[in-house]
């Protein structure tokens, strides 16, 4: 069993022009992937009673007469062109097709390239680039597809995922972790939003300070999210990677480097060897400098197949602000303590 990569050449026809979110993110980053050698799955659109686990039809349907009557914006950040439609559901494919491998045994771990990219998605609401929420389709699918009761979503985008936390906010069955850049848009995801309901607890968020770089992300995610994870106990982790927190990256000031995804990347394959039988799946998100981006992805990949990583981008000219990171990180282990005590 090795690493599947899914990806599709009709990713690329979701056209944006200039806008950030563009046809380049794709080609540049499955053109660096290609050339490991990995197997390379085609999927297809993602099902109509697959999208409505998640996605009220009208949703999509709103998406789909916009685009056919030419597209624009369908709100502040989200740019629409007449493809748009049927390459979202595409993309949703992809991250349906990646599960569908690890769930099968096919392969060990899946990367998709998932172009729009998912985690601003809510229900009902296009927003951040995003039409459908691809994470959270995912967890779905694994779970009424193959009946797994315990999916892990790790999101370690600069932005906050505000549409994963809020489609999962009351179910205890998917637990959501995310780390993000504070402050930057859409400005939720403080540590005291913990959940809801029956899935009080299973919402962990960590709001990182402006330059949190290699060291801070590592911590984080042992410090906080690797107990709670292994409290958990999952079937199945799944990785909202963006790779917008890479120190060249225009929309985001955080200071991680190639080196720094590696080891992200090392430490939830750890978790998923120990926890899950190595069941892990990676979905592209955000990621806006094309050669950090797709040399992020590239050593995510590499780690995931057993491959050396090189850095050839450097470290971060960012200080990293080392108090800061230990108080938010505090900040969340105090807010999730009645719920996962160590």
């Amino acid at each position: 069993m090795t690493v599947a990569i899914v990806t599709h050449p009709a990713l690329a026809a979701h056209d944006t022009g200039d806008h950030p979110e563009r046809a380049a993110r794709w080609e540049r980053t499955d053109a660096r992937l290609a050339a490991l050698g990995l197997p390379r799955i085609e999927p297809a659109p993602i099902a109509a009673d697959a999208l409505a686990r998640v996605h009220p039809v009208a949703h999509g349907e709103r998406i789909k007469a916009f685009c056919e009557g030419g597209g624009g914006r369908l709100d502040d950040d989200t740019v629409a062109c007449p493809a748009s439609y049927d390459v979202a559901l595409l993309s949703a494919g992809a991250a349906i097709a990646a599960v569908d491998r690890v769930a099968t045994g096919q392969d060990r771990t899946a990367v998709a390239l998932c172009r729009p990219p998912g985690h601003h998605a809510l229900a009902d609401q296009t927003m951040g680039f995003c039409f459908f929420n691809n994470a959270a389709l995912a967890a779905r699918h694994a779970q009424q597809a193959y009946g797994l009761q315990r999916v892990v979503i790790l999101d370690w985008d600069l932005h906050h995922g505000n549409g994963t936390e809020a489609i999962f906010y009351d179910d205890p069955s998917v637990l959501y972790l995310s780390t993000h850049q504070h402050p930057n848009w859409p400005g939720s995801g403080a540590p005291a939003d913990v959940g809801t309901g029956l899935g009080t607890g299973f919402n962990v968020n960590v709001q990182l300070p402006i330059g949190t770089g290699d060291a801070g992300y590592l911590h984080t995610m042992q410090e906080v999210f690797a107990p709670v994870v292994a409290a958990f106990k999952p079937e199945l982790i799944i990785i909202s990677a963006g790779y917008d927190a890479h120190w060249r990256d225009p929309l985001g000031r955080m200071g991680l480097t190639v080196a720094g995804f590696a080891a992200l990347t090392r430490e939830a394959q750890g978790w998923a060897d120990r926890l899950c039988g190595g069941k892990l799946v990676a979905l592209m998100e955000g990621g806006y400098d094309l050669e950090a981006l797709a040399a992020s992805m590239l050593a995510t990949v590499q780690v995931l197949a057993g491959v050396e990583v090189a850095d050839l981008l450097g470290p971060s000219p960012y200080h990293e602000p080392k108090a800061e990171v230990e108080r938010a990180i505090r900040r969340t282990l105090q807010a999730i303590k009645p719920y996962w005590p160590n």
